[in-house]
């Protein structure tokens, strides 16, 4: 005869579903582990190694004795006029081809085409878009070796990652909200900009993330494009070259001698806090963005 508590415990087939969760969070928490703990050993080398290079000065001053002293900041100015420039470029193009698709594009060998060539896209080699680069906007738009051409590279570059973050964005709004809009009398576009684009932005920030991370990392887009090995004054339009973090680290790392030990683990260390800076920012406004859903 069974009693009251026996009818409540968990049957073979239960008890075996709960072990291969724990195994499978085992797994997960390892994976994470896995990911995380090198990241963290970076930073940490990157830390104790450029620490000593660390100062004011660092950040404020240029380079000097051929970039064996002196400091950044050209560098970190043109880094954001890089990711500034490629930004202004591929978020507006992006946001708008990724609502055409999702929108108002119909299924047919036209919209598959155009996702396939936006696939392809995001897997064509850096170097490749160096190349592109160089014959459109060098020299066929005339841009020359600019902030200009190389933002235009980098935002070829990064509308891939844009259009892809948004239209998943878009499609997770619940139907119910355009239908709603749509009985009220609104039309396409006013369901859009006033319910669709707002329930979205959290989504639309994270492609943004992305493509900041992929345009501070890049270096061969830019070599070809617009940026300087060494400059004595700041640029003061889009049609003047610029030193940038990635090409100024591997430049003292690979093509000049004599460089203090601890100065291209600090500008690795300045490129790594850019980033993080700049994805801070982008992560605490989609935390306030996915606050304001209304689902």
């Amino acid at each position: 005869m069974t009693t009251p508590q026996s009818n409540f415990l968990a049957t073979a087939r239960e008890q075996q579903a709960l072990t291969v969760q724990k195994l499978v969070a085992i797994l997960a928490l390892f994976m994470t582990l896995v990911l995380v703990v090198p990241v963290l050993l970076i930073l940490g080398v990157l830390a104790v190694e450029g620490w000593p290079a660390m100062t004011a000065g660092f950040f404020t001053e240029f380079p000097r004795n051929s970039m064996r002293a002196g400091g950044i900041f050209p560098a970190l100015v043109g880094t954001l006029w890089l990711v500034a420039g490629s930004l202004l470029l591929a978020v507006p193009l992006g946001v708008a081809a990724a609502i055409y698709l999702n929108e108002y594009a119909r299924d047919n060998w036209l919209t598959r085409t155009i996702q396939t060539a936006i696939v392809n896209l995001a897997g064509v080699p850096s170097i490749v878009h160096a190349l592109f680069g160089v014959g459109a906007f060098v020299h066929f738009m005339k841009f020359g070796a600019s902030i200009l051409a190389a933002s235009c590279t980098l935002a070829v570059m990064t509308l891939p990652v844009v259009i892809v973050a948004t239209r998943e964005s878009l499609q997770s709004v619940p139907v119910s909200f355009r239908a709603a809009c749509w009985s009220m009398g609104a039309t396409r576009w006013q369901t859009i900009w006033h319910v669709v684009l707002p329930n979205s932005g959290s989504g639309i920030l994270t492609g943004i993330i992305l493509a900041v991370c992929r345009c501070v990392g890049e270096t061969a887009p830019i070599m070809f494009t617009g940026a300087a090995v060494m400059i004595s004054v700041l640029p003061e339009s889009v049609f003047d070259k610029t030193m940038v973090l990635s090409l100024h680290l591997y430049n003292i790392t690979t093509q000049i001698s004599g460089v203090p030990r601890e100065l291209p683990f600090a500008v690795a260390l300045a490129l790594i806090l850019v980033v993080l800076a700049l994805n801070s920012v982008a992560i605490g406004f989609r935390m306030y963005l996915r606050r304001r859903k209304k689902w």
